[in-house]
């Protein structure tokens, strides 16, 4: 009987780590912060505070891993310390608005990216679909296949990222000078703003979880990669934005949209634009490979637990690998793709995802009280536990004040997984919590 393949380690679970956080929005968003407040210091403390907040939660999800090192990760997690539905509302989130959403809009991206750079007479849609088709047979292949991919991908977006970085540091013109601006209530609600976009931004580690059944040796593997991958990201994100600011100025930074561009432009001429141009299209398909590579895990386990299509569990006796939830992922984003709705899609992910967050950092409370002490603790439990739940349950809220519409479309196809949980436990008659328990049939 087919079962998944423990074939991945330490160096690819930290390449799934930085590859799920890392997408084209460092190389865009600084623009957003530095919109809403003004100075280097806040411009830079926002990305500095937002790294320490998704360290808070890279410690948590590493005791978690250590506690439940099964497959599909931040789903088990919500099953076993809440309820399947709980459980299964996530990873119906996941597929239909979170994650092939996410795809989506990073696939157009590498779709313009791409006929920009090459003049390619095939338009932004065929190219995204195109990615998508190849990184999911890619993935069927085998996860050993899926994995270097994906970690070929994030050591070309590294590189990308440290041209742009060096290019910025190497930089000996001045940038403009920015006016003083005094602590006020409206820079304190400006610095509010701007945790959003950076939170959102640093985004994506948690996927990492996904492929726990997959690891040699999930437990410390994966705790691992989650420290060490947060580490770095935070690293890459700070000093990107000493650099946006250090060339452009606030004000230069928060007059464009394109920073990333306008730094290597502004160093290097037309050449440094086309350079990081090359880098954004490496870094969006990179992003995609780390997508198509995790996620397909949720839909599986949720198939094995019998609250979704049975077939979603089956696995490929030769590439050990679930082939159908790969397939369904990757159908799911390219239809939202073709369609053109993947930015109302991205609009609605912001209070879906952080309601998850939340929820799972309170899962620790629970495994606490319930589990055998965990050969790692996240330090500084329960108070650094607190502040992750607080802070992502901040987001939420201020979320939806600022985007109320979106927000309720959102919550609104989250409330719609309540009636299709209850038709498929109705129809499939199954018992919480049995992925790990019934391996299913080899394809």
């Amino acid at each position: 009987m087919a079962t998944l393949a423990r074939r991945l380690g330490v160096f690819d679970a930290t390449m799934i780590v930085m590859g799920g956080i890392i997408g084209s929005g460092i190389f865009i968003n600084p623009y957003v912060v530095a919109r809403q407040v003004h100075t280097p210091l806040l411009i830079v403390g926002a990305w500095a505070v937002g790294g320490a907040i998704a360290l808070l939660g890279a410690f948590i999800y590493a005791e978690l891993a250590t506690l439940r090192p099964e497959v599909g990760g931040q789903y088990a997690y919500l099953r076993d310390a809440y309820h399947p539905a709980v459980a299964f509302l996530y990873g119906w989130a996941l597929l239909l608005v979170m994650q092939t959403g996410g795809m989506a809009a990073v696939a157009a991206t590498f779709g313009k990216y791409f006929v920009d750079l090459t003049g390619s007479r095939i338009g932004d849609a065929a190219v995204a679909v195109i990615a998508l088709v190849l990184l999911t047979i890619i993935n069927c292949l085998g996860v050993r296949g899926g994995s270097n991919t994906q970690s070929v991908l994030m050591l070309l977006k590294l590189a990308a990222i440290a041209a742009l970085i060096v290019a910025g540091f190497s930089f000996r013109g001045g940038a403009p000078s920015a006016a003083v601006h005094p602590i006020q209530r409206d820079t304190l609600l400006g610095f509010g703003a701007a945790m959003t976009p950076v939170m959102f931004a640093y985004g994506g580690w948690q996927t990492a979880s996904f492929i726990s059944g997959e690891l040699k040796r999930p437990e410390r593997d994966l705790a691992i990669g989650l420290l060490l991958g947060v580490f770095g990201v935070i690293t890459v994100y700070v000093l990107v934005n000493i650099v946006c600011v250090r060339v452009l100025g606030p004000a230069g930074l928060a007059a464009t949209t394109t920073p990333a561009s306008a730094v290597m432009r502004r160093v290097l001429g037309e050449r440094g634009a086309e350079l990081i141009a090359v880098g954004i299209a490496i870094s969006t398909l990179g992003f995609l490979s780390q997508s198509m590579l995790t996620a397909p895990r949720v839909y599986y386990a949720m198939a094995a637990d019998g609250v979704f299509f049975r077939q979603v569990a089956r696995i490929s006796a030769r590439t050990q690998v679930p082939v159908v939830a790969i397939a369904l992922q990757g159908a799911v984003a390219i239809a939202i793709t073709l369609s053109g709705t993947y930015e109302q899609i991205l609009s609605y992910v912001v209070s879906v995802d952080f309601i998850f967050f939340g929820l799972t950092g309170l899962a620790l409370f629970v495994f606490r009280r319930r589990l055998p002490r965990a050969p790692f603790r996240t330090p500084l439990h329960p108070v650094s536990t607190a502040l992750f739940v607080i802070a992502c349950w901040t987001v939420v809220v201020t979320t939806i004040v600022r985007n109320p519409a979106n927000s309720a479309i959102g919550l609104a196809i989250l409330a719609a997984g309540l009636p299709a949980y209850a038709l498929w436990r109705k129809r499939s008659g199954a018992t919480a919590g049995t992925a790990a328990s019934e391996p299913p049939r080899p394809c």
